[in-house]
């Protein structure tokens, strides 16, 4: 039985985060499509992809870059709501689903942003990392990151769950073409800065 468990554990979480992964974003993004269906009201897909990740790889080694997912994760989570989804989407990439916005187009890009912004504030924070060296000496690494951000918005089914997360894709891309730790509607000329780093 216990066999069982981790091979479906494996299958549908991120074994580093224990946040859920790809799979189960699509199976949720769907549903969140025919349930958009019936309620109109538009959901949102962020993805945002971490700024200042590499330099801390090459400097301090992956176990310290996996103590940062691990912490960019927990602080996902305490920003959203229980009924979103917080997705580990691969290397330094999470997806943020938000679903029940709104009815009206604008006032669901105004909910996604503030979400948004509520995270890049979370994320910006310095992090305290508990590395070790080769002579496994511990010490500890202040690390500061910040987040460029992709919002699509969604719904009824007019668009499939591939065509979603390209919209949210070229987003982030967009906002990390700006100048990094910005936030970019899909579609939309606005551009919404985050915090200035200081």
């Amino acid at each position: 039985m216990q066999v069982a468990d981790n091979v479906l554990q494996l299958a549908f979480q991120d074994m580093l985060t224990g946040l859920p992964n790809r799979r189960v974003l699509i199976d949720r993004v769907n549903q969140a499509r025919v349930a958009s269906k019936r309620s109109e009201l538009y959901a949102s897909l962020l993805l945002l992809d971490l700024d200042n990740f590499k330099p801390l790889n090459d400097t301090y080694g992956h176990a310290a870059g996996d103590l940062l997912l691990i912490e960019v994760a927990r602080r996902l989570q305490q920003c959203v709501r229980e009924t979103d989804l917080v997705v580990r989407f691969g290397g330094d990439e999470f997806v943020v689903l938000l679903t029940a916005l709104s009815r009206h187009q604008g006032d669901a890009a105004e909910l996604a942003d503030a979400v948004a912004k509520k995270i890049a504030h979370a994320l910006k924070q310095p992090y305290l990392l508990e590395v070790q060296d080769e002579l496994r000496q511990s010490s500890t690494v202040e690390h500061h990151c910040t987040a460029s951000i992709g919002i699509a918005l969604f719904v009824n089914e007019a668009a499939c769950h591939d065509e979603i997360l390209k919209w949210a894709d070229a987003a982030m891309y967009r906002a990390k073409k700006a100048g990094k730790n910005r936030i970019q509607l899909h579609d939309s000329a606005a551009l919404f800065p985050g915090e200035k780093e200081d």
